[in-house]
């Protein structure tokens, strides 16, 4: 949920700039647009320009991007435009397919078999925005560790990455979403994200988060969120706070110098 795929440094600065999305070094697309691309999810909708298409010139689209590693390692620009016809993956049933794109069914999880027949469990879900499938493998979907505080248990992690809701003890319910480019919806518009990363912990703060399927969505936040807030502020002060020795520390290690 929070891990990068992609660095920084390995943006397509040249396909950026070819679609106005970038001078230079300089992005023009808002921070939660540019977390999404690194952690391999889409943006919202941008607006995009002077587009080569088939030998076609097209001023000005409207899509969604997300980033992809080549074979050879590089990393390409994906754009994903408003498509007229929406087709579903070959492994869903028809009454599947029209369940997701009428809204009746947030997603589908699927068990499919690739051609040395292999099997994986893959999650399905319907972008309205784009008039299109999105496919995601669950076993690339990484549930956060805590949830303003709160750690999950496996079992819980096990059904967010199977696109179930999850209930946290504070009241909180969070589910995965491949369409939100913060990859999570909830019941309150804020929460608290942990994952362990490196034997340390890594706080995000999700605010204005979309709502569930289908159900109401509460302005206050869960109980334990304010407690989780707390540490998410020590933790960026501590990042924030100058690596010195204390001055008499340093006095010291001066006159022993000296000394010697």
């Amino acid at each position: 949920m929070i891990r990068q795929q992609f660095k920084r440094e390995e943006l397509p600065m040249e396909q950026l700039q070819k679609l106005g999305l970038a001078d230079w070094n300089v992005l023009h697309i808002d921070d939660d647009d540019l977390s999404a691309l690194l952690a391999g999810r889409r943006t919202d909708m941008l607006r995009l320009e002077n587009l080569e298409q088939q030998g076609l010139h097209i001023p000005a689209l409207d899509a969604k991007l997300s980033l992809r590693r080549n074979e050879n390692g590089s990393v390409e620009l994906l754009a994903h435009p408003i498509y007229k016809f929406a087709e579903g993956p070959e492994y869903l049933t028809d009454a599947e397919i029209e369940s997701l794109e009428k809204g009746e069914a947030v997603n589908v999880v699927k068990t499919i078999s690739d051609g040395e027949g292999d099997k994986r469990e893959v999650l399905v879900e319907f972008d309205k925005d784009t008039n299109e499938f999105i496919t995601v493998d669950t076993g690339k979907i990484f549930p956060p560790d805590e949830i303003n505080g709160i750690p999950l248990t496996q079992q819980q992690k096990k059904n967010y990455r199977k696109g179930k809701e999850v209930e946290t003890e504070d009241g909180t319910i969070i589910q995965y979403s491949a369409k939100d480019k913060q990859a999570i919806r909830a019941d309150r518009l804020a929460l608290i994200a942990s994952v362990l990363i490196d034997g340390g912990v890594s706080y995000v703060l999700f605010k204005g988060l979309n709502a569930l399927f289908n159900k109401p969505q509460h302005k206050e936040p869960g109980r334990n969120f304010h407690q989780a807030m707390e540490k998410l502020s020590e933790a960026e002060a501590k990042q924030a706070a100058p690596d010195f020795k204390p001055e008499n520390d340093t006095d010291e290690e001066i006159s022993e110098t000296i000394s010697r």
